[in-house]
């Protein structure tokens, strides 16, 4: 006879098989995007690349259309090569397509869950979003930060003229200055800055950890429970590595602006105004916040800007006819007494398309990162089912054959004139409720480097030991943050007027 725990056993099978086929009588009976063919229980596990992503999404988009699906061990992958099927989907549905996936590398086991590229779609992600708003979030708020810029990229311009051949790290350092003070009013030592070195480290790391290939445990999430010592398991250790700098670039910082403030030394940053809105009643939670949120604008800022400003050299250095277009404009409204400010800005419409064409030509974040649909969604007639990833595939966006004339080419001008190409912001900083909060404060950072080293600097090839010219390579690093391959370039001042104005 049938005991009464196996009848409950019984019902309860019964039971949770009903309410399977309920769920999935409800699903759209829409079919999934094209993709390649998937195998059993692997998916398209070895059709998934572990470097350079983007450019096996473009060869995916050429072969099955502007929206391919794959799947890896269940999770499904959805790819968009358009921008008109990024911003209907990721902005005009952004109710359900604004979270974040669960990064088992990067966000979980090194941490960057707590920082607001990888925060779940939440309350928290709006409290990062208005903290952000309110201090860099709009250009009326970001003048305030416009000295900093232009004192900083002063200090870039003299150390470009003393070191040159070592403006990789320059950029870096002013980077970093700029938003180090903005961040936690903290000024970087000359040489060798622990904080500017901590998100140097922090943030190469999250691009690792974070991209799509990069790491087999983010495809196959339930390797996060392999230990340390089990064979294979390198990436535990890898990880506690990691997850050390992180915790330490989050919390330097912040206490280095609760000394201050203690002291009552503070200068003004987006961490003291908070601390000091808070501080009658700071809780527990409202710190962890504002240490967050200020560790995630100024880890987002110190690389991605980097990224931009380095590929604007390499451009420069290759077409040589955009410098001297761009000297020309800045010559004729600028002159020669003094470096160009913001308040020129609308005065130099070719300036402006440079630095456009610099977001355009590089793509920082060329995968994007992903966002997690929270609903089933049947989307130009295809099933998205609750729990997809979809990738924004930037680089091919910024680089579409269909939307930019000879996209490899770096073109100003496609954004002068009567009928100019689309604004590539539409599409680098990236979409919907997920865009980049830093957008504003990246565009000024970039702007002001490229109308200063231009109205100052000649760049160019360099020349090999045999005089002949070195043709740098246009290529890319592998990583959720891009950057150009190292490359030289030759770095001269344009005039003794000139020097005397870096000087000054």
């Amino acid at each position: 006879m049938l005991s009464s725990i196996h009848i409950l056993d019984g019902l309860a099978v019964i039971g949770l098989i009903v309410v399977t086929k309920r769920l999935l009588s409800r699903r759209p009976s829409a079919p999934l995007p094209p993709g390649p063919k998937r195998l059993p229980l692997l998916g398209n596990l070895l059709d998934m690349p572990t470097g350079q992503e983007w450019l096996t999404f473009a060869d995916w988009g050429k072969k099955w259309g502007d929206i391919v699906s794959i799947s890896i061990f269940g999770q499904e992958f959805v790819v968009l090569n358009s921008t008109d099927l990024a911003i209907d989907m990721l902005e005009k549905r952004s109710a359900i397509y604004s979270d974040r996936p669960v990064m088992e590398m990067g966000g979980e086991l090194v941490g960057w869950k707590n920082t607001l590229v990888l925060i779940p779609y939440g309350e928290r992600f709006r409290t990062y979003r208005k903290m952000f708003h309110q201090v860099i979030g709009t250009n009326v708020a970001m003048s305030n930060f416009h000295p900093i810029e232009e004192r900083e990229t002063q200090k870039f311009l003299q150390a470009l003229l003393t070191k040159p051949e070592d403006f990789p790290s320059h950029i870096r350092k002013t980077a970093g200055a700029i938003i180090l003070r903005i961040s936690h009013g903290y000024k970087i030592q000359e040489k060798d800055d622990p904080f500017v070195s901590l998100a140097d480290k922090a943030t190469e790391q999250f691009s690792l950890s974070t991209a799509p290939g990069g790491f087999l445990v983010n495809l196959i999430p339930p390797l996060k429970h392999i230990p340390e010592w089990f064979p294979g398991a390198g990436f535990q250790r890898t990880a506690k590595a990691w997850g050390s700098t992180l915790q330490e670039m989050v919390d330097g910082p912040h206490r280095f602006v609760k000394d201050q403030m203690s002291s009552g030394s503070a200068d003004p940053s987006f961490t003291s105004n908070l601390l000091e809105a808070e501080a009658e009643a700071t809780t527990e939670e409202a710190e962890f916040d504002i240490k967050w949120s200020a560790a995630s604008l100024y880890s987002g800022g110190s690389d991605t800007t980097v990224s931009s400003i380095h590929a604007f050299f390499l451009a420069i250095s290759l077409f040589p006819d955009v410098q001297a277009k761009a000297q020309a404009e800045i010559d004729a409204v600028v002159g020669d007494s003094r470096l160009p400010c913001f308040s020129d800005r609308e005065q130099l419409p070719y300036v402006n398309a440079v630095a456009l064409e610099v977001l355009r030509w590089h793509a920082v974040v060329p995968t994007g990162v992903p966002h997690r649909v929270m609903e089933d969604n049947v989307f130009n007639g295809y099933l998205i089912p609750k729990g997809s990833l979809v990738l924004p595939n930037v680089w091919f966006l910024l680089h579409d054959p269909r939307v930019y004339h000879d996209p490899m080419e770096f073109k100003p001008e496609r954004f002068l004139g009567p009928i100019p190409e689309p604004d590539p912001r539409n599409a680098c900083f990236g979409f919907g409720r997920r865009i980049c909060p830093g957008r504003v404060l990246a565009e000024a950072s970039v702007w002001i480097s490229v109308a200063t080293v231009l109205s100052t600097f000649n760049i160019s090839k360099v020349k090999d030991s045999n005089g002949k010219v070195v043709v740098p390579t246009v290529a890319q690093t592998s990583g959720t943050i891009s950057h150009p391959v190292a490359f030289q370039c030759s770095i001269q001042p344009r005039s003794v007027k000139a020097v005397e104005l870096i000087n000054a």
